[in-house]
């Protein structure tokens, strides 16, 4: 092993007051002298996602002092999608992504911690660490909180993302709102991250299918009394990756970037896996763009049943077999790359291994000859109105083509009222423009508007288009990332209410008919942010076909 980082900050007798520092906070000499590892916590109190990383990272760092070496926790920030939907605060969701980034490379940057264990759960937290990590290119395990237990209401799971249909099913009075405060009481019983292969499960998924994480580890839910334990077994493999020199960037190959987009795709995940793996393919050098999403997603049948746009959540899944189960599948079916390298020492053939058939659930993951449908759950659409490309997720319950008016919004509230108002009727296609990276500024997520849309019965004769983006929880004919954004200029801001939208997922299109854009005034679309995060990010932040990064 090649002289340790952290020797730049401990050691010689010029580092005296920095080893002073450390002792009043009871290290000793032998402390000092192991290798130091820096645990990225991303805990909060203000979340049930990430609420359980602070027990989690006792573990790790009890794993890691039994294995020689030094653990120093340290904490970022973590903004929860779930609770700020539909509020201005959803705003700062995706800023949040390169806050923590930076933070934890920061931090990093300061200390020069010898490795790395970054604790995650909600959305942009992985891809943060993520981003960190390959900046900083150490040896690093990225851990994954695990997901939130069901709720039962009425004879079926549910989790929040049913709270938010439901706001739909009130409007057309399907529900009523004593229905609706049963429903919430019932929808998130403890800690963990959404149940779903949302955002934040999707984001797990693709760290085991990348190598970053060890086998398994993501799929423990939350509340499982065997997270405790796989916490401090990482511990100890943070420890022996550090003595191998395995780093991060040795970890980040075009192969696991093809892994990744295909295990998102096969899974039905969220296309904000497409924004986060852009960003992350940028920062690691590695060549990856929409149209290679797309191609990788035509090629990789949808083989996992999760909901949004299936019948079973993150849980059914881990006693399937988890994250594993699905990996096995997806190797054994020539889908993934098995020989990628993983932080295991071992390449993603072995660090999977052999999984048992499912004893329950046997159709959660179903076999490549018998997918949910042939191709996977990631497509990119490109046209007049989104030249630079649009992504949307198809599942098998999707539709796969409409034409209809457009209803124009030029924000997310405006929408929302016109569809718990009874406004929005089946055919039509409601835009909402002005909320890309720079116009919102920051993207929000537009789930409070799709499930109302679902809610009120329209999820299959109503599309929407937006520069914005989407909860991983978002089903139907959803179409975000529209770029150019409309604030810069795209096409959506000379969109009027009734031009006539036709969208076609087959051919991979999204186009108004017999409009000449170029000639129409272009609405001024977005807001002008008060001076503040909001304001530098606006100024900062690239499009979303790139990974709506901020100036590198």
């Amino acid at each position: 092993m090649t002289e340790l980082p952290s020797r730049s900050v401990l050691g010689g007798r010029d580092r005296a007051p920095a080893r002073a520092n450390y002792r009043a906070m009871g290290l000793t000499d032998d402390d000092l002298r192991r290798p130091i590892i820096g645990i990225a916590n991303t805990w909060t109190g203000t979340m049930p996602c990430n609420a359980g990383l602070r027990e989690l990272a006792v573990a790790v760092a009890d794993g890691i002092r039994a294995a020689g070496g030094t653990p120093m926790e340290f904490n970022t920030i973590a903004v929860s999608d779930s609770i700020t939907m539909g509020t201005p605060g959803m705003r700062a969701s995706l800023v949040s992504r390169e806050v923590i980034a930076d933070s934890i490379e920061l931090m990093g940057r300061a200390h020069s911690f010898d490795a790395y264990v970054c604790l995650v759960a909600c959305d942009k937290t992985t891809p943060a660490a993520m981003l960190a990590m390959a900046r900083l290119d150490r040896p690093a395990l990225i851990l994954h909180g695990g997901a939130m237990a069901p709720g039962h209401w009425r004879g079926r799971q549910v989790t929040s993302a049913d709270v938010y249909e439901a706001l739909g099913a009130v409007a057309t009075g399907e529900l009523t709102d004593d229905d609706l405060r049963d429903l919430e009481g019932a929808a998130c019983p403890g800690i963990g991250a959404c149940g779903g292969q949302f955002t934040a499960n999707t984001m797990a998924t693709v760290l085991d299918a990348m190598g970053l994480s060890p086998s398994g580890f993501n799929s423990i839910p939350a509340a499982d009394e065997t997270k405790t334990p796989a916490a401090v077994r990482a511990g100890a493999t943070i420890m022996r990756l550090l003595e191998d020199g395995t780093t991060v960037g040795k970890l980040l190959t075009r192969a696991s970037f093809e892994n990744a987009v295909a295990v998102a795709a096969g899974s039905g995940g969220s296309t904000n896996a497409v924004l986060h793996l852009l960003a992350l393919a940028g920062e690691a050098g590695v060549p990856l763009d929409l149209d290679d999403i797309d191609a990788i997603s035509r090629r990789t049948p949808l083989l996992a049943d999760l909901k949004p746009g299936g019948r079973y959540l993150a849980t059914d899944l881990y006693a399937a077999g988890g994250i594993p189960l699905l990996l096995r599948r997806m190797l054994d079916d020539g889908l993934l790359d098995g020989t990628v390298p993983t932080v295991e020492g071992v390449d993603l053939d072995a660090a999977v291994g052999p999984v048992a058939p499912p004893a329950a659930n046997r159709d959660i993951v179903r076999p490549a000859a018998d997918p949910v449908q042939g191709e996977g759950g990631l497509v990119v659409l490109r046209g007049n109105l989104a030249p630079d490309g649009a992504v949307v997720k198809v599942t098998a319950t999707t539709p796969r083509r409409h034409t209809g008016p457009a209803r124009v919004f030029d924000d997310e509230a405006a929408a929302y009222a016109a569809v718990t108002g009874g406004r929005i009727i089946s055919g039509d296609v409601v835009v909402i423009r002005g909320e890309g990276p720079r116009g919102a500024p920051g993207m929000p997520e537009m789930l409070q508007v799709t499930a109302a849309i679902v809610g009120a019965g329209h999820g299959y004769d109503v599309a929407l288009v937006t520069d914005g983006r989407f909860s991983g929880a978002t089903r139907g004919l959803m179409i975000g990332h529209a770029c150019p954004e409309a604030a810069a200029g795209g096409p959506l801001a000379a969109l009027r209410d009734g031009d006539t939208i036709r969208i076609d997922v087959d051919e991979r299109t999204l186009e108004v008919l017999d409009v000449d854009l170029a000639a129409r005034e272009h609405v001024v679309c977005g807001r002008v942010p008060e001076p503040g995060v909001f304001a530098k990010y606006a100024a900062m932040v690239g499009p979303a076909s790139t990974g709506a990064v901020t100036v590198r």
